[in-house]
């Protein structure tokens, strides 16, 4: 994640970070540097690029500001989610149908590069499968069963389980939600962990990871200069994968994306019986809400709660304070427990929902993605094996993206955050009916 201070910074003090397998530190980049392809960002989308173009043999270079992981690859709710967007049929006027087609089924394949990554290289990093989601309105439940014929007709491979209210119990401990549906394809991970294994999986591959390496200017060019505090790298590409921590690194792409907080609790290790009462069959769910819940079970058997995602560009002066109402309306039987660990880091939002994934006009070897709206987990994997198939020459997915127009949020960087904010309320006034 790249940024203009040029403070080093290790991972936020989260679940995740206290419970890493891999405390492996990269050099910072220090003099000059020529590769093939410079990467900025050692988040999921560029570990993952990285990773496709050095099996291509590709000389690839990795440039992270703090430590690998750092940004909402480490931080996020480890929520592996099938799709890639949100209502994919409005861009039907762009890519037509066959196109809304394809970018359904690659919303499916992105969870199973994901599951491909982890078997390959043996990363460690507590993958489990089982998903579902929540209804608290009818409108979510006619919604589920539109998802599933559609799915269905998809050929997904996965079992899809509708679940009636009267069942709900078998999946949460909770009275909250009027039904559900079950998805076997979707799970849950450690992400800070797959990160790490990653990143290990690229520098096995040849490439150059350097952390602590903050990039403070590009030079861009048919070749390309990219500089940061202590060195450079020479470049014929440039892949920017810095999403919600672009800042003004480069104002075009930062224009589209509005970074936005979420939060996550993790309450100290719960007792088995209580664990089973509360999610039975250790899956990770989520509510339809725009405010949403998602929450799941730790490893070592802590409730991981997250959701609260605030557009106001300010973080909560006390996430557990901000937080806690909302898991205590779902389980009031935890007000008495441990909260071990709060943390919270920024998503990278578009106005239209889907992932921004493309080159830039002005210069075409430049290469850029961003704006995954909540569904980073796997888009990221998708995103990176379609920048390296578009530098090796095989662009037909990415130029599937590059159809699609991206908004420039009005106002500027000061007025971004307050104005999408005031536009959200409404969406959760919906929430209420």
């Amino acid at each position: 994640m790249q940024g203009k201070h040029n403070t080093h910074q290790e991972h936020v003090a989260s679940y995740y970070a206290a419970t890493r397998n891999d405390n492996q530190q990269w050099p910072e980049l220090s003099g000059e540097c020529n590769a093939e392809v410079c990467i900025i960002g050692g988040g999921f989308t560029g570990l993952n690029t990285a990773i496709n173009l050095a099996e291509a043999g590709y000389k690839v270079v990795l440039l992270e500001a703090n430590r690998i992981g750092w940004g909402a690859s480490g931080r996020n709710g480890g929520q592996l989610i099938r799709g890639i967007g949100h209502d994919t049929s409005q861009f039907a006027r762009w890519i037509g149908e066959e196109g809304v087609r394809e970018l359904d089924l690659m919303g499916l394949s992105a969870v199973e590069l994901v599951r491909e990554r982890v078997e390959r290289f043996n990363i460690d990093c507590d993958l489990r499968w089982g998903y579902c989601d929540l209804a608290t309105r009818q409108r979510h439940l006619a919604g589920f069963a539109e998802e599933a014929a559609h799915l269905a007709s998809l050929g997904y491979r996965h079992e899809l389980k509708l679940v009636a209210r009267e069942d709900m119990h078998s999946v949460v401990g909770s009275d909250r939600y009027i039904g559900g549906m079950i998805d076997m394809g979707s799970g849950h991970l450690h992400p800070l962990n797959l990160a790490l294994g990653e990143a290990r999986a690229a520098a096995s591959l040849g490439v150059a990871l350097f952390e602590q390496s903050r990039v403070v200017h590009i030079d861009y060019g048919e070749r390309l200069q990219v500089t940061t505090a202590h060195g450079r790298v020479s470049a014929d590409y440039l892949v920017i994968g810095c999403n919600a921590y672009l800042n003004d690194l480069n104002p075009e792409l930062g224009g589209k994306v509005l970074p936005a907080g979420s939060y996550i609790l993790a309450t100290e290790v719960l007792e088995k019986r209580l664990r089973q009462r509360l999610l039975p069959q250790n899956m990770a769910v989520c509510d339809q809400n725009v405010a949403l819940d998602y929450y799941r079970l730790s490893a070592d058997g802590r409730l991981l709660f997250g959701g609260a995602c605030n557009y106001s560009g300010r973080d909560p002066r006390d996430i557990k304070a901000f937080m806690l109402p909302k898991l205590l309306r779902v389980f009031p039987e935890l007000a008495e427990t441990a909260i071990e660990f709060q943390w919270g880091g920024m998503i990278g939002i578009g106005a239209n929902r889907l992932p921004q994934i493309g080159r830039l006009a002005d210069h075409p070897n430049v290469f850029y993605a961003q704006a995954y709206s909540g569904h980073g987990l796997n888009a990221t994997h998708m995103a990176g094996k379609l920048v390296a198939e578009a530098i090796r020459g095989e662009s037909r997915g990415l130029d599937l993206f590059g159809r699609v127009p991206h908004m420039t949020f009005p106002g500027g960087p000061a007025l971004r955050s307050p104005l999408l904010a005031l536009g959200m309320l409404w969406y959760r006034f919906k929430d209420l009916f």
